[in-house]
C-alpha cells in the first residue's frame, strides 16, 4: 500500500466536508492506494492527477512510486477554476 501525505490545503478541504462525504473520500482513496483502482486522469500542464469521487475531485501527485501527495479535495463545480 502506498503512503498518503496530505498538504495543509487538502486537510482544510477535507475538514470542511460533511462526515459521509469525507468517509466516501477516505474509502475511495484507500482503495486506490491499495490496489490502484479508481477513476484517475492526468491533468494537462503538469504532473498532477485527479481522482474522481462522486461529485468531488481529489487532486494529487506521486513524487515517487510509494507515495501519494494529496493537494486538494474540491467539489466538481469549483475544482477547475
Amino acid at each position: 500500500m502506498k503512503r498518503i501525505v496530505w498538504t495543509d490545503p487538502a486537510k482544510s478541504d477535507i475538514r470542511s466536508l460533511s462526515k459521509p462525504v469525507a468517509m466516501q473520500v477516505f474509502s475511495v482513496l484507500h482503495r486506490f492506494a491499495q490496489s490502484g483502482v479508481g477513476d484517475v486522469k492526468a491533468l494537462r500542464g503538469g504532473d498532477e492527477l485527479r481522482l474522481r469521487i462522486g461529485a468531488y475531485r481529489l487532486f494529487f501527485v506521486c513524487p515517487d512510486a510509494d507515495t501519494i501527495e494529496i493537494r486538494r479535495v474540491r467539489h466538481r463545480g469549483e475544482a477547475y477554476r
